[in-house]
Protein backbone atom coordinates (compact mmCIF):
# COMPACT_ATOMS: atom_id res chain seq x y z
CA UNK A 1 0.00 0.00 0.00
CA UNK A 2 1.04 3.50 -0.21
CA UNK A 3 1.01 4.95 3.18
CA UNK A 4 1.45 8.19 4.85
CA UNK A 5 3.19 8.44 7.87
CA UNK A 6 2.92 12.13 9.74
CA UNK A 7 5.01 12.52 12.71
CA UNK A 8 7.80 10.34 11.01
CA UNK A 9 10.89 11.63 12.12
CA UNK A 10 9.16 10.98 15.88
CA UNK A 11 10.44 8.55 18.09
CA UNK A 12 7.07 6.13 17.29
CA UNK A 13 6.74 7.41 13.62
CA UNK A 14 10.22 6.42 12.73
CA UNK A 15 10.23 2.96 14.49
CA UNK A 16 6.24 2.79 12.52
CA UNK A 17 8.02 4.29 8.79
CA UNK A 18 10.90 0.81 9.11
CA UNK A 19 7.90 -1.70 10.20
CA UNK A 20 5.72 -0.64 7.02
CA UNK A 21 8.57 -0.67 4.60
CA UNK A 22 9.71 -3.88 5.75
CA UNK A 23 6.08 -5.00 5.28
CA UNK A 24 6.87 -4.06 1.58
CA UNK A 25 4.37 -0.58 1.54
CA UNK A 26 5.84 2.12 0.62
CA UNK A 27 5.91 5.60 2.76
CA UNK A 28 5.77 9.14 2.50
CA UNK A 29 7.09 10.61 5.63
CA UNK A 30 6.04 13.85 6.77
CA UNK A 31 7.37 15.91 9.83
CA UNK A 32 8.03 19.46 10.21
CA UNK A 33 11.11 18.75 12.56
CA UNK A 34 9.58 20.90 15.30
CA UNK A 35 10.54 18.11 18.24
CA UNK A 36 11.54 15.08 15.43
CA UNK A 37 14.87 14.71 14.09
CA UNK A 38 15.39 13.70 10.49
CA UNK A 39 18.36 11.61 11.97
CA UNK A 40 15.80 8.98 13.06
CA UNK A 41 15.17 8.36 9.17
CA UNK A 42 18.43 8.49 7.95
CA UNK A 43 18.77 4.38 7.91
CA UNK A 44 15.96 4.55 5.52
CA UNK A 45 17.40 7.18 2.92
CA UNK A 46 17.71 5.27 0.05
CA UNK A 47 14.97 3.25 0.42
CA UNK A 48 13.19 2.97 -3.16
CA UNK A 49 9.82 3.16 -1.08
CA UNK A 50 10.95 5.85 1.13
CA UNK A 51 10.11 9.49 0.47
CA UNK A 52 10.33 12.15 3.03
CA UNK A 53 8.54 15.73 2.94
CA UNK A 54 9.55 18.73 5.72
CA UNK A 55 6.21 19.73 6.14
CA UNK A 56 3.64 21.26 8.89
CA UNK A 57 0.60 19.08 8.17
CA UNK A 58 -1.20 22.63 9.59
CA UNK A 59 -0.72 24.00 6.47
CA UNK A 60 -2.36 22.83 3.07
CA UNK A 61 -0.94 20.00 1.57
CA UNK A 62 -1.88 18.32 -2.03
CA UNK A 63 -0.04 15.60 -2.82
CA UNK A 64 -0.19 13.55 -6.35
CA UNK A 65 -0.90 10.00 -6.84
CA UNK A 66 -2.56 7.34 -4.64
CA UNK A 67 -2.55 7.21 -1.01
CA UNK A 68 -4.34 3.87 0.10
CA UNK A 69 -3.39 4.73 4.08
CA UNK A 70 -2.86 7.88 6.40
CA UNK A 71 -1.39 7.39 9.72
CA UNK A 72 -1.10 10.59 12.11
CA UNK A 73 1.31 10.34 14.99
CA UNK A 74 2.15 13.96 14.39
CA UNK A 75 2.45 15.83 17.62
CA UNK A 76 4.71 16.96 20.65
CA UNK A 77 4.57 13.88 22.76
CA UNK A 78 6.56 14.59 26.16
CA UNK A 79 5.72 17.07 28.72
CA UNK A 80 8.82 19.14 28.41
CA UNK A 81 7.80 19.50 24.26
CA UNK A 82 4.55 20.19 24.55
CA UNK A 83 4.62 22.45 27.66
CA UNK A 84 7.22 24.24 25.41
CA UNK A 85 5.29 24.49 22.70
CA UNK A 86 1.32 24.47 24.04
CA UNK A 87 0.01 26.69 20.68
CA UNK A 88 1.73 23.98 18.23
CA UNK A 89 0.33 21.22 19.81
CA UNK A 90 -3.53 22.55 20.24
CA UNK A 91 -2.91 23.34 16.51
CA UNK A 92 -1.13 20.02 15.26
CA UNK A 93 -4.23 17.97 17.51
CA UNK A 94 -7.02 20.21 15.95
CA UNK A 95 -6.22 21.53 11.92
CA UNK A 96 -3.27 19.25 11.75
CA UNK A 97 -5.60 16.18 12.70
CA UNK A 98 -8.37 17.61 10.25
CA UNK A 99 -6.02 18.37 7.47
CA UNK A 100 -5.09 15.02 7.42
CA UNK A 101 -8.64 13.50 7.66
CA UNK A 102 -9.13 15.58 4.63
CA UNK A 103 -6.10 13.83 3.06
CA UNK A 104 -7.43 10.76 3.60
CA UNK A 105 -10.82 11.96 2.44
CA UNK A 106 -9.74 13.48 -1.14
CA UNK A 107 -7.94 10.02 -1.55
CA UNK A 108 -10.37 7.49 -0.70
CA UNK A 109 -7.32 6.66 2.16
CA UNK A 110 -7.65 4.73 5.64
CA UNK A 111 -6.70 6.99 8.24
CA UNK A 112 -5.47 5.91 11.83
CA UNK A 113 -5.13 8.37 14.79
CA UNK A 114 -2.88 8.06 17.29
CA UNK A 115 -4.34 9.15 20.95
CA UNK A 116 -3.31 8.96 23.96
CA UNK A 117 -3.99 7.69 27.46
CA UNK A 118 -3.65 10.64 28.60
CA UNK A 119 -7.24 10.77 27.36
CA UNK A 120 -8.05 9.26 30.50
CA UNK A 121 -6.06 11.83 33.13
CA UNK A 122 -5.50 11.08 36.41
CA UNK A 123 -7.73 8.27 36.33
CA UNK A 124 -10.74 7.20 38.47
CA UNK A 125 -11.21 3.79 37.28
CA UNK A 126 -8.84 1.16 37.24
CA UNK A 127 -7.04 -0.44 34.72
CA UNK A 128 -8.50 1.64 31.84
CA UNK A 129 -10.95 0.81 29.72
CA UNK A 130 -11.45 2.69 26.28
CA UNK A 131 -15.06 3.32 27.55
CA UNK A 132 -14.12 5.53 30.60
CA UNK A 133 -14.60 8.87 30.00
CA UNK A 134 -11.29 10.13 31.67
CA UNK A 135 -10.70 12.47 34.47
CA UNK A 136 -8.82 15.53 32.58
CA UNK A 137 -7.96 18.88 33.93
CA UNK A 138 -8.71 21.13 30.73
CA UNK A 139 -7.30 24.35 32.48
CA UNK A 140 -4.26 22.78 33.67
CA UNK A 141 -0.75 22.36 32.74
CA UNK A 142 -1.13 19.50 30.90
CA UNK A 143 -4.55 20.49 29.14
CA UNK A 144 -2.83 21.34 25.69
CA UNK A 145 -1.94 17.97 24.99
CA UNK A 146 -4.57 15.99 27.13
CA UNK A 147 -7.51 18.21 24.84
CA UNK A 148 -6.04 18.52 21.33
CA UNK A 149 -6.02 14.87 21.69
CA UNK A 150 -9.57 14.46 22.89
CA UNK A 151 -10.56 16.75 20.39
CA UNK A 152 -8.39 14.65 17.80
CA UNK A 153 -10.49 11.74 18.76
CA UNK A 154 -14.11 13.85 18.58
CA UNK A 155 -12.89 14.81 15.02
CA UNK A 156 -11.92 11.71 13.75
CA UNK A 157 -15.10 10.07 14.89
CA UNK A 158 -16.93 13.11 13.11
CA UNK A 159 -15.32 12.43 9.83
CA UNK A 160 -16.02 8.42 9.97
CA UNK A 161 -20.00 9.12 10.78
CA UNK A 162 -20.22 11.90 8.86
CA UNK A 163 -18.80 10.66 5.22
CA UNK A 164 -18.49 7.10 6.44
CA UNK A 165 -14.49 7.22 6.12
CA UNK A 166 -12.43 4.22 7.60
CA UNK A 167 -10.68 5.40 10.73
CA UNK A 168 -9.19 3.82 13.56
CA UNK A 169 -7.98 5.62 17.01
CA UNK A 170 -5.04 3.74 19.03
CA UNK A 171 -4.78 5.27 22.72
CA UNK A 172 -1.33 5.04 23.32
CA UNK A 173 0.03 4.37 26.58
CA UNK A 174 3.38 4.86 27.49
CA UNK A 175 5.91 3.70 25.07
CA UNK A 176 9.94 3.03 25.36
CA UNK A 177 12.84 2.12 23.41
CA UNK A 178 15.86 3.19 20.82
CA UNK A 179 15.36 6.93 19.63
CA UNK A 180 13.52 8.53 22.63
CA UNK A 181 15.38 11.72 23.12
CA UNK A 182 17.72 12.02 25.95
CA UNK A 183 16.18 15.53 27.03
CA UNK A 184 12.72 14.72 26.48
CA UNK A 185 11.62 14.75 29.70
CA UNK A 186 10.01 11.33 30.16
CA UNK A 187 10.54 9.09 32.95
CA UNK A 188 12.76 6.61 30.38
CA UNK A 189 14.99 8.73 28.95
CA UNK A 190 15.64 10.90 32.18
CA UNK A 191 16.36 7.62 34.41
CA UNK A 192 18.71 6.28 31.78
CA UNK A 193 20.63 9.78 31.15
CA UNK A 194 21.19 9.74 35.05
CA UNK A 195 22.14 5.89 35.43
CA UNK A 196 24.50 5.66 32.81
CA UNK A 197 26.37 8.99 33.96
CA UNK A 198 26.33 7.21 37.53
CA UNK A 199 24.39 10.32 38.22
CA UNK A 200 21.64 11.05 41.33
CA UNK A 201 18.33 10.17 39.99
CA UNK A 202 15.38 12.05 40.56
CA UNK A 203 11.58 10.93 41.46
CA UNK A 204 8.96 12.88 41.33
CA UNK A 205 6.68 12.35 44.58
CA UNK A 206 7.51 9.44 46.71
CA UNK A 207 7.67 6.75 43.49
CA UNK A 208 4.28 4.95 44.35
CA UNK A 209 2.66 6.51 41.33
CA UNK A 210 2.60 3.51 38.41
CA UNK A 211 3.14 3.71 35.24
CA UNK A 212 2.93 0.80 32.59
CA UNK A 213 5.87 0.41 29.73
CA UNK A 214 5.50 -0.99 26.31
CA UNK A 215 8.51 -1.56 24.08
CA UNK A 216 8.17 0.11 20.62
CA UNK A 217 7.91 -2.92 18.27
CA UNK A 218 5.27 -4.17 19.97
CA UNK A 219 3.41 -0.79 20.29
CA UNK A 220 4.20 -0.60 16.25
CA UNK A 221 3.02 -3.77 15.80
CA UNK A 222 -0.26 -2.74 17.22
CA UNK A 223 -0.96 0.02 15.49
CA UNK A 224 -0.48 -1.81 12.02
CA UNK A 225 -2.87 -4.42 13.17
CA UNK A 226 -5.22 -1.60 13.90
CA UNK A 227 -4.50 -0.05 10.83
CA UNK A 228 -6.18 -3.17 8.84
CA UNK A 229 -8.82 -3.74 11.26
CA UNK A 230 -12.71 -2.73 10.97
CA UNK A 231 -12.95 -1.11 14.65
CA UNK A 232 -13.96 2.42 14.49
CA UNK A 233 -13.89 3.50 18.33
CA UNK A 234 -10.39 3.64 20.33
CA UNK A 235 -8.21 0.68 21.50
CA UNK A 236 -6.00 0.76 24.19
CA UNK A 237 -2.28 -0.32 23.02
CA UNK A 238 -0.01 -0.65 26.11
CA UNK A 239 1.48 -2.99 28.15
CA UNK A 240 -0.36 -3.89 31.03
CA UNK A 241 2.32 -4.70 33.28
CA UNK A 242 2.27 -2.25 36.34
CA UNK A 243 4.80 -0.95 37.88
CA UNK A 244 5.52 2.09 40.58
CA UNK A 245 8.04 4.87 39.66
CA UNK A 246 10.58 3.63 42.54
CA UNK A 247 10.45 -0.33 41.18
CA UNK A 248 11.58 0.64 37.60
CA UNK A 249 13.97 3.17 38.76
CA UNK A 250 15.47 0.14 40.72
CA UNK A 251 15.23 -1.89 37.54
CA UNK A 252 17.17 0.99 35.73
CA UNK A 253 19.87 1.20 38.34
CA UNK A 254 20.12 -2.85 38.04
CA UNK A 255 20.27 -3.35 34.24
CA UNK A 256 22.49 -0.22 34.01
CA UNK A 257 25.03 -1.87 37.21
CA UNK A 258 24.87 2.27 38.02
CA UNK A 259 25.24 3.54 42.05
CA UNK A 260 23.44 6.37 41.78
CA UNK A 261 21.29 7.59 44.54
CA UNK A 262 17.85 8.76 44.48
CA UNK A 263 16.37 12.10 44.46
CA UNK A 264 12.68 13.08 45.27
CA UNK A 265 11.03 16.00 43.93
CA UNK A 266 7.52 17.42 43.93
CA UNK A 267 4.94 15.44 41.94
CA UNK A 268 4.23 18.22 39.22
CA UNK A 269 0.63 18.89 38.70
CA UNK A 270 -2.39 16.83 37.36
CA UNK A 271 0.41 14.14 37.04
CA UNK A 272 -1.13 10.63 37.03
CA UNK A 273 -1.22 8.52 40.24
CA UNK A 274 -1.74 5.07 38.45
CA UNK A 275 -2.12 4.13 34.59
CA UNK A 276 -2.42 0.79 33.85
CA UNK A 277 -3.94 -0.33 30.28
CA UNK A 278 -7.44 -2.84 30.02
CA UNK A 279 -6.12 -4.36 27.02
CA UNK A 280 -8.75 -6.91 26.48
CA UNK A 281 -10.46 -4.92 23.09
CA UNK A 282 -6.99 -5.18 21.48
CA UNK A 283 -6.86 -9.15 22.61
CA UNK A 284 -9.88 -10.04 21.36
CA UNK A 285 -9.84 -7.72 17.73
CA UNK A 286 -6.14 -8.01 16.78
CA UNK A 287 -5.15 -10.87 18.44
CA UNK A 288 -2.18 -8.28 20.23
CA UNK A 289 -0.72 -8.09 23.19
CA UNK A 290 2.71 -6.98 24.27
CA UNK A 291 6.00 -10.23 23.86
CA UNK A 292 8.60 -8.12 24.65
CA UNK A 293 9.70 -8.17 28.57
CA UNK A 294 10.58 -4.88 30.42
CA UNK A 295 14.60 -6.69 30.92
CA UNK A 296 15.03 -7.20 27.10
CA UNK A 297 13.13 -4.05 26.34
CA UNK A 298 15.46 -1.99 28.34
CA UNK A 299 18.93 -3.76 27.77
CA UNK A 300 17.51 -2.91 24.17
CA UNK A 301 17.47 0.64 25.16
CA UNK A 302 20.23 1.15 27.72
CA UNK A 303 22.13 -0.40 24.45
CA UNK A 304 21.20 2.12 22.12
CA UNK A 305 21.54 5.46 25.20
CA UNK A 306 24.93 3.65 25.93
CA UNK A 307 26.18 4.35 21.92
CA UNK A 308 24.70 8.10 22.40
CA UNK A 309 26.07 9.13 24.49
CA UNK A 310 29.79 7.40 23.32
CA UNK A 311 28.90 9.28 20.11
CA UNK A 312 28.16 12.75 22.04
CA UNK A 313 31.83 12.51 23.73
Amino acid sequence: MHIVVAGAAGFIGSHLCERLLNDGHSVLAIDNLLTGSEQNLTHLTGHPGFEFLRHDITLPLALNGPVDVVMNLASPASPKDYMEHPIETLDVGSLGTRRMLDLARVKSARFLLTSTSECYGDPLEHPQVETYWGNVNPVGPRSCYDESKRFAEALTMAYHRKYGMATNIARIFNTYGPRMKLDDGRVVPAFLDQALKDEPMTIFGDGSQTRSFCYVSDLVDGLVRLMLSDERYPVNLGNPREITILEFAQEIRRLTGASSKFVYQPLPQDDPTRRRPDISKARRLLGWEPRISLEEGLQNTIEYFRKQQITAA
